[in-house]
């Protein structure tokens, strides 16, 4: 006589399927969290990576001392008591941008300079930055912070100024002013990386020869394209909760086709 598999057996062997999808769903969601976990700590012990610029900055003198210029100095028309700086270094944004050192006085800085009709008295101070924001291989000139009062043209520019006072002057083909006094020898504007935290700094943006000025640093440019922010990214977080949500339904579904 043919034996019949009883119903109880037949539940038995179902349940036994289950609980088996159950325990299989259960190593997967563990080993998927500690991936997340393992994840989300490499990326808060990593540091933060930034970029920043090398290159001479353009500054005009306000009334609460050195501001940044809002065009670059060759089309820039000081006037007759002004005082223009310029400041070599790396910096990350325009807001942590390095000022001239030296404070814009023209009385102090122009005190032997007596007035001339048809011409300017126009203050310079070049700040030549320090040894750790030079290019590897080059050193700041010295003294590192130079002052000039040129005697200049009423319609003259503020290039032209700082041309009276601090030649050789280096452009590169797109007319940015790449080198003052023969520093740096060689190199313009080009982009540093740079670690969160530490002690090196970056210029913000650039300015050419013909007076444009890109304020937006380096800070701004990355935070349309996926720029670190020193924490776990969305991404990583996005893709811990999808992990977790299949764990979740995977072990319903066990639970489902045992009862």
């Amino acid at each position: 006589m043919t034996r019949r598999l009883s119903p109880v057996r037949d539940r038995g062997n179902r349940g036994g399927r289950g609980t088996r999808a159950a325990t299989r769903v259960r190593t997967a969601l563990a080993a998927g969290l500690l991936a997340l976990l393992s994840a989300v700590t490499v990326a808060v012990a990593a540091p933060a990576q930034a970029a920043g610029y090398r290159y001479w900055s353009y500054w005009e003198a306000g009334k609460t001392g050195w501001g940044f210029a809002a065009q670059g100095p060759a089309t820039a028309r000081p006037a007759d008591g002004d005082v223009i700086g310029f400041r070599f270094a790396v910096s990350a944004d325009s807001a942590d941008a390095k000022k001239p050192s030296t404070a814009p006085n023209f009385r102090q800085l122009c005190a032997d300079v007596p007035e001339k009709a048809g011409s300017k008295r126009v203050a310079v101070v070049i700040d030549f930055g320090t040894a750790q924001d030079a290019p590897s291989g080059e050193t700041p000139p010295q003294p590192m912070v130079r002052t000039g009062c040129p005697l200049v043209r009423e319609d003259a520019s503020a290039a032209e100024a700082l041309a009276e006072v601090a030649k050789p002057l280096r452009y590169d083909a797109n007319a940015l002013l790449c080198g003052i006094s023969g520093y740096p020898a060689k190199g313009c504007g080009e982009q540093v990386a740079l670690t969160t935290g530490s002690d090196a700094q970056g210029t913000e943006g650039t300015q050419d020869g013909q007076g444009t000025t890109e304020q937006a640093g380096p800070a701004e440019k990355s935070a349309g394209s996926g720029g670190s922010s020193g924490g776990p990214s969305v991404g990583l977080v996005a893709g811990g909760a999808a992990v977790l949500a299949l764990g979740a339904a995977g072990v319903w579904q066990a639970r489902r086709r045992r009862g």
